[in-house]
Order: C-alpha cells, then structure tokens, then sequence
C-alpha cells in the first residue's frame, strides 16, 4: 500500500540521518581561535618568557636599562623572586644571639635589659632558656605603672614556633593573618634555633628597614644613651673612638690597616659581624646593633670601667 511504503522510506531516512544530539560533554578543543595578532605571535616566538629565576633576573636588569621600571623597583622584585627560595633558617637570628628575659629576675633587671636592648618583643624563657613560656612587649610594661598587682607572667602573650624550613612567603603570610611580628623557630630535633620578625622578612624584599638607631651620618657618630653607654657609628675613625672613650686604638700594630671602628671590631672578631654579637677590646665593649651589607652600621660601646663624660 502506498502509505506504507511511504512509512517504511521515512523510517529509513531517520536512521541513515539521525537527529544530532548536543554532547553532553563536549570535548574542549585546543584548537581556539588564536587572538593575538600575527606581530604579537612572531613577537613571542623571537623572544619567548624566561624560563628560570635567573632569566627573570636579567629580564628585569634589561628593563631598568630600558627605563621601563627603576632601580629601587627592580631591587625589590629581585628580593621577591629570591625569597621564594628563602626559609626562616636563612634569616633568622640565631639562638645564641638572641636576647631573652628571665621570668624569675627582679623587675629592676628586667627593665634595665629592655632599655639596654632597645626591642619592642622579647622572649620569656623559664628555668631553662630552651622553655620558651610567652612573649613579652616592651610597651606591656608601662601597664605595671598603673596595676601593680599585676605580675609579668600576667603581660605574657602566646609564643608561635616555626620550623626552621618554613618558606618566608609562608611565613609573611601568616604573619599578616595572626597579627604576630616575631615567631621562635625550632630546629629539627625540636630545640630553638633562633628567632625571626615581620621586619627580617619585609628585609629581603626592600632591604634594611632603618629604625631608631639609623641616624644620617652627617649628625654625628657618637650618642651618649641614658644608661650611660654609647651608640657608636661603624664608620667613626679610629682617632674619633679614641679620643671618645680615652683609648689608644692608634698606637696598635695594625691600626694602620683600618680606616674605621668597624672594619678593626670585624678583624678582631675574624669574620663579618651580626646583629647581636659582643667583643671587648681595650676595655671597651662592643655590641653590634646594626648591619648593613657585611659592614657594621651601629655598636653599642660600654666602658667596663667607669663611663667617661659625654
């Protein structure tokens, strides 16, 4: 019948044709359309991206000559790059050097070593300096003035601890999350290391961050301080020391060979001086307060003998 054969011819139209379906899951092609134009495309095929930090660094170097960004910008990109590599036990400050307070020393010793260190933390150890309870702001203090009743243990707050292997970009950005500038970082074996603050990260990307301590070199080189020691220029000459604390630094063998205080301490000490570090010569005690590129910036000078007159 001819409705039959017309059912039958439309049947097989169907599925030699089927009706296209969308896929449900299509398959994503590689094959999109390119936007860049031809130049941009030959361009990048002449100067591809750097492929490791170092050709990012040169990079840069090309754009500072270029005049496309500034020394001080590309120094800072540079202490970027470099502090991806960077952990806690690169920068910190070392166990033996670090400055602590005693939870059991009268409050007279605790006020004359926060006003001899001039820090704004410290860490609070308890019997042992291994038993690190708490840390302690110098600004807390002022809070014994009006509360007597209170007690140091009572200004403690919590410690954090950090293995020495943390990244700095980690460590930067738990920094700015907890509020906390100073961390206590712990070896391998559990034991302190060292610590590190906010500011000996934020250092390796803008350099040394200058405090109360930096003064421009042309208002002076020796500051009488209130507990009559002395801040000392690194660069003040041997004949300016001298004359200062009524010392003979000129008549040694070798005074000829150094220019300033700083380069004589550093040669005494056989090697490039860090934050924190102590030696006596001639009665005289030196503390390094502030370094800056291998070279001692500021010591502390304290006469072992009775101070001369400012």
């Amino acid at each position: 019948m001819p409705w039959q054969w017309a059912i039958l011819e439309a049947s097989q139209k169907r599925q030699l044709c089927p009706t296209p379906v969308s896929d449900p899951h299509p398959a994503h092609s590689h094959d999109k359309e390119d936007k860049r134009t031809f130049l941009q495309r030959l361009a990048e095929f002449l100067h591809p991206g750097p492929d490791s930090a170092e050709e990012l660094m040169e990079t840069l170097a090309e754009a500072e000559d270029n005049k496309i960004i500034g020394a001080q910008s590309r120094a800072m990109l540079e202490g970027v790059i470099r502090m991806a590599d960077m952990t806690a036990g690169d920068v910190m400050v070392a166990a033996t050097r670090m400055d602590l307070l005693d939870i059991q020393s009268p409050m007279d010793e605790l006020l004359h070593a926060v006003i001899d260190t001039a820090h704004s933390r410290f860490p609070v150890f308890e019997g042992e300096r291994e038993n690190i309870i708490g840390i302690l702001m110098a600004k807390d203090l002022l809070k014994l003035q009006r509360a007597p009743e209170l007690n140091i243990r009572a200004l403690l707050r919590p410690a954090v601890f950090v293995p020495e292997t943390k990244g700095l970009n980690d460590l930067l950005r738990d920094f700015k999350g907890n509020r906390n500038h100073l961390a206590i970082v712990i070896d391998e074996f559990g034991r302190v290391a060292g610590l590190i603050t906010i500011e000996d990260v934020l250092e390796q990307i803008v350099g040394e961050i200058e405090d109360e301590f930096d003064i421009d070199d042309d208002e002076g080189d020796v500051f009488a301080l209130p507990d009559r020691s002395f801040r000392v220029n690194g660069d003040a000459t041997l004949e300016r020391v001298s004359s200062a604390f009524g010392v003979d630094l000129l008549s040694r063998e070798d005074a000829g060979d150094f220019d300033t205080i700083g380069g004589l301490v550093a040669h005494e000490m056989g090697h490039v001086p860090q934050r924190g570090e102590r030696h006596t010569m001639l009665g005289l005690q030196f503390v390094v307060l502030h370094t800056r590129g291998g070279a001692v910036r500021w010591f502390k000078v304290s006469p072992l003998s009775a101070p001369p007159t400012p």
